[in-house]
């Protein structure tokens, strides 16, 4: 079975072919960072603009890569959310238009399905299984007991980990993306600051907004102070702490739920910080972590959930957005 799909959810613009949901034959990704960096973030309007200057070029691309004829594509796949409204409508409506050009069936996919799914490019998934969701909008803890079957352990109650990343890296004078430059930083030096304890007790939910809130205002006490900021301690001492607590409840429902297999998905599953932390601490169950290019938005990663969401359901999508914003849960 040959998916085609598509990922426009945010300032990437990526059309993907895989064949039997394993073999990547294609992955082509536009990104708009180079844009947008210019504002110190991602700019909605601008987005929508440029995902329509470049997608045609992009499907052209990626069927060029895969030597796939139109033909023989079984299922077109797309992003339907939750993502940036008018990013998320230009990828819709180019996967209906050519799903309805050459009569071929559509599914909408869930995009934290898809980052979950692009752990399965790298190996088989073995149930049941914990996913450490890490993203610029999401912190959560989900169980897969099966394929498709998302059960949502604990999610972040106000700032997702990689938005916390990002304010934290705007606050100590770095560039955007900020979360990479912190990663980088953190690996040079010493946790010498103190930081609140964000672990929340018992439950498996997260909290990120004490932290931020905590690193401005040091900083902002350190300015007044006239005192020199270390900046590769502060971004050690934030990263530990942030870290410490994704990794320890990660540990906890791996116990809990007799867990098989662990894995992270999202952006923030490039960080290696995070990568070192899990590798040292999670060593009764077997993880699987995805290569860094299916970390960050692409299609590829659509492609495959896609893929398994229509072995399950064999139904096709109305592809409205209305109500795409959340995953379904049991």
């Amino acid at each position: 079975m040959i998916v085609l799909s598509v990922e426009s959810s945010c300032d990437e613009t990526s059309v993907s072919l895989i064949r039997d949901g394993k073999e990547v034959l294609s992955n082509v990704v536009l990104s708009q960072i180079d844009i947008h960096k210019e504002y110190g973030g991602v700019v909605p309007e601008i987005a929508s603009r440029e995902h329509i200057k470049g997608v045609t070029m992009v499907f052209e691309e990626a069927l060029r890569n895969a030597k796939i004829d139109k033909k023989d594509i079984d299922l077109v796949a797309v992003t339907k959310g939750p993502g940036l409204i008018g990013s998320l409508l230009i990828g819709v409506n180019a996967a209906k238009a050519f799903a309805y050009a050459n009569d071929i069936q559509i599914v909408g996919v869930h995009h934290i399905a898809g980052h979950i799914y692009a752990n399965a490019l790298t190996k088989d998934l073995v149930f049941p299984l914990i996913c450490l969701v890490v993203s610029g909008g999401h912190t959560e803890l989900i169980l897969m007991k099966e394929h498709y079957n998302f059960i949502k352990l604990g999610e972040t109650m106000d700032d997702a980990v990689g938005e916390a990343y990002d304010k934290v890296a705007r606050t100590i004078g770095l560039g955007y993306p900020g979360g990479p430059l912190v990663d980088k930083l953190a690996a040079t030096g010493k946790p010498s600051y103190h930081m609140p304890d964000i672990s929340m007790g018992d439950t498996f939910d997260f909290s990120f907004s004490g932290i931020k809130s905590h690193v401005i205002n040091l900083v902002h006490n350190i300015n007044q102070r006239n005192e020199v900021l270390n900046v590769p301690d502060l971004c050690t001492s934030f990263q530990e702490a942030v870290t410490e607590v994704l990794v320890s409840k990660s540990i906890r429902a791996i116990n809990e739920f007799d867990a098989k297999m662990f894995m992270i998905a999202g952006g923030v599953a490039a960080n290696k910080g995070l990568r070192k932390k899990i590798a040292e601490r999670i060593t009764n169950v077997e993880v699987v972590v995805p290569e860094f290019k299916y970390c960050t938005d692409n299609a590829a990663m659509i492609g495959i959930a896609g893929y398994y969401q229509f072995q399950k359901d064999q139904k096709v999508d109305d592809m409205k957005l209305n109500g795409s914003s959340r995953l379904n849960l049991i």
